[in-house]
């Protein structure tokens, strides 16, 4: 896994647990929790009881008097932080599987396109023959412009990752290419090793 998406499902997490914490005391407050169970709620925190409000009379006074534009501008100032919030969450889910990818460079010759899942399928099986690796498996993923290629190499016990990799972008990659006209896809690749069964000696 690269470092961005770890950093981003970290980020994820810690931003759902403050959203999930933050909730928790507001509901506490709501359904008088503190008081019924005779609990110390956290020190500075204004919600303590189902009559409590975020912000008192006074302090909403005090923010209006700095003028008519204060609330439009929090307001218009959570709704931005909602969108790139929604946004970046968005952006977090699995690309769709792009339809089809053009043949002949860009614009595509007469509009002919190729569907990701045959490319998928062939660099699959010039992967899958070549020296050393057992199973091959493709995805492509992303928007049609800019495809992303999946590829998980099973290896043979006999087979080397350094010349696997080689051969993957010597081979099916190289000849993808060279089909379709486009640039290069960028391609994460995972190499993984066969388990072979040991033999008993009689």
């Amino acid at each position: 896994m690269t470092p961005r998406p770890v950093f981003n499902r970290i980020l994820l997490a810690l931003t759902g647990l403050v959203l999930l914490g933050g909730g928790l005391l507001i509901i506490s407050a709501g359904v008088d929790l503190y008081r019924s169970h005779n609990l110390a709620p956290p020190a500075g925190w204004p919600l303590t009881a189902p009559g409590d409000v975020l912000l008192s009379s006074s302090d909403r006074a005090r923010w209006s008097s700095q003028g008519w534009w204060w609330w439009p501008a929090v307001i218009a100032a959570l709704v931005l932080i909602a969108a790139l919030a929604l946004w970046w969450l968005l952006a977090q889910l699995p690309r769709r599987h792009p339809g089809g990818i053009p043949v002949g460079g860009s614009p595509p010759q007469e509009g002919i396109e190729l569907s990701a899942r045959a490319l998928s399928d062939a660099i699959a099986a010039e992967a899958g023959a070549l020296p050393g690796v057992q199973r091959a498996n493709v995805r492509i993923t992303g928007r049609l412009s800019h495809p992303h290629a999946h590829i998980t190499l099973t290896l043979t016990p006999q087979g080397t990752p350094d010349t696997a990799l080689k051969n993957l972008c010597e081979g099916p990659l190289r000849t993808a290419h060279q089909s379709t006209g486009s640039p290069l896809m960028p391609t994460e690749a995972r190499l993984r090793v066969a388990h072979h069964k040991s033999r008993r000696a009689e």
